[in-house]
C-alpha cells in the first residue's frame, strides 16, 4: 500500500532522478549540512562523469554559514561551469551559493535577501563566547567571498547583511550578484515533458 504521502516523495525521487541524468540539481528548503552535502555530491558526481554545464536551481528560505560554504568551495573547485539560478527565494547564506556560481541566473518574480543567518547557543560563558567568535569570523569570510563575487566593497555587502537587505530581481543584476534575469519559453508547459526548465536566459538583461 502506497499511502499519499509516499506517493508525492516518490514522485520527487523520480523528478530529482530525470533532472540529475539532464545535468540539473536543485537546492530547495533550508540549507543545513545534509541538503549540502547531498547537493555537493551531486554536483561532484557530475563533474566527473561528464564536461558540459551543471544547472543548480536554487530556492532556499535561509540557511547555515558551514553549508553554504560546503557548496561554494565546491563550486569553486568543479572542472565544469555552473549556471545557477534562483527559482523562488534566496535568504541569507544560500545567496552565497548563487554568487559564486559561473553563470547566476534569477527568474522574474524571485527574492533574494541578504542577511545573517538566525541562531542560538546555549551553554557556559566560555563556550558561548567561543561560538559568537566562530560566527563572527564566518561572517567575516562569508562577507568577504560574497563581495568579491559581486565585485562590491565589503563594507558594503556586510551592511546589506547586517541591515537584511531585500533586493528584487532588478537590483540584483544591478549590484552584481545575478548576471540576468530569465525569460519564460513560448511554451512552458511542455517543458516537464519535454526536458527544458520553462525558463531560459539571455533575453532580459538589465
Amino acid at each position: 500500500m502506497i499511502l499519499p504521502g509516499d506517493r508525492d516523495s516518490t514522485n520527487a525521487g523520480g523528478l530529482r532522478e530525470r533532472l540529475f541524468e539532464r545535468r540539473v540539481v536543485i537546492l530547495n528548503g533550508h540549507l543545513d549540512d545534509e541538503p549540502a552535502a547531498e547537493a555537493a555530491a551531486a554536483l561532484m558526481t557530475l563533474d566527473a562523469t561528464g564536461d558540459d554545464k551543471v544547472q543548480l536551481l536554487l530556492n532556499c528560505n535561509g540557511g547555515a554559514y558551514d553549508a553554504a560554504f560546503t557548496l561554494m568551495d565546491v563550486i569553486d573547485l568543479l572542472g565544469v561551469p555552473v549556471h545557477a539560478t534562483c527559482m523562488g527565494a534566496l535568504e541569507g547564506p544560500p545567496v552565497g551559493v548563487l554568487a559564486v556560481a559561473d553563470h547566476r541566473v534569477a527568474a522574474p518574480h524571485s527574492r533574494l535577501r541578504m542577511c545573517e543567518p538566525s541562531g542560538a547557543f546555549e551553554g557556559r560563558a566560555g563556550d558561548i563566547a567561543r561560538w559568537a567568535e566562530e560566527q563572527r569570523r564566518q561572517q567575516e569570510r562569508f562577507c568577504a567571498r560574497l563581495a568579491a563575487a559581486m565585485q562590491r566593497p565589503v563594507k558594503w555587502v556586510t551592511d546589506a547583511m547586517r541591515m537584511g537587505r531585500m533586493l528584487d530581481v532588478h537590483e540584483a543584476v544591478r549590484y552584481g550578484l545575478v548576471d540576468e534575469i530569465a525569460a519564460p519559453r513560448a511554451a512552458p508547459v511542455r517543458s516537464l515533458s519535454g526536458g527544458t526548465l520553462g525558463f531560459h536566459s539571455g533575453s532580459s538583461r538589465h
